[in-house]
């Protein structure tokens, strides 16, 4: 049965159950058994943070498992790339930076922003750690690679090597967090400072907590864009990471608290 006929059969159905037996809910009622909440459909675009990626898709799945005319395209890539793009006129509906700053920059385009997540930064090797690689201090001796200072892994090395008083001559500075893994995955860097949730379930690296790790932690805000395309399926699925399923998703993925 098609979808047009099937709406055209229960809405008869529904019709006819108010006229013969007055079974139909009250107007406030605004939620199906499934879970699924009128009038959230149609595509739902969110920009969000790379090191979100794996979180994200698995939050996306379970929204639109609630809502079943929901269509989640995601874009994931640096947060400061993110933010650029939106200021440019990018037709997003809900914007998850990893920090604070970058969010800032996007005040004038989005609705109250609220945080939902924290993450802190490991030292990442190739698998069998050729470059012996201990401490923050080796960073320095060996080839690492880093995020640009301007995303926010890189803001958060930044503040992390300082406090540990370690100057790094990175070999290359990069866009993303993912960028950074992968080059450190592929043996073409020594190390390299990444999100600890990008390296959980991952075989092909080792990882390092290194001191003060606890003491730089990254923020993640969400916020829905003030012009945002779907701004009913935006707010939905601002709630739904907030909820207890979403909130329970990102600790699977290595997330802590706000």
């Amino acid at each position: 049965m098609n979808r047009l006929l099937r709406r055209s059969t229960l809405a008869l159905l529904a019709a006819a159950c108010l006229v013969l037996t007055g079974c139909a809910g009250t107007a406030e009622d605004t939620s199906s058994p499934s879970g699924a909440t009128d009038g959230v459909r149609g595509e739902l675009t969110v920009y969000a943070a790379a090191s979100l990626a794996g979180a994200f898709d698995a939050i996306g799945e379970a929204f639109m498992a609630e809502n079943p005319d929901v269509r989640f395209r995601p874009v994931y890539d640096g947060s400061s790339t993110l933010v650029t793009q939106i200021l440019e006129g990018a037709p997003a509906d809900v914007f998850a930076s990893a920090d604070e700053a970058n969010m800032e920059k996007a005040a004038d385009v989005v609705a109250e922003p609220v945080l939902f997540a924290s993450n802190t930064l490991v030292i990442v090797v190739p698998s069998g750690n050729p470059g012996d690689v201990e401490a923050l201090v080796d960073l320095a001796d060996v080839t690492t690679v880093l995020c640009a200072p301007e995303v926010p892994c890189g803001a958060a090395s930044a503040t992390l090597l300082s406090a540990a008083e370690v100057t790094v001559d990175p070999a290359s500075l990069e866009q993303n967090v993912t960028a950074v893994l992968t080059k450190v995955a592929a043996s073409e860097a020594d190390a390299g400072l990444v999100y600890a949730t990008d390296v959980i379930g991952r075989d092909d690296v080792e990882v390092i907590v290194p001191d003060g790790a606890d003491e730089v932690v990254n923020h993640y805000p969400i916020a829905v864009l003030s012009d945002a395309p779907n701004a009913t399926a935006a707010e939905a699925f601002v709630a739904f990471v907030r909820s207890d399923a979403g909130r329970s998703i990102l600790a699977d993925f290595g997330f802590g608290a706000p």
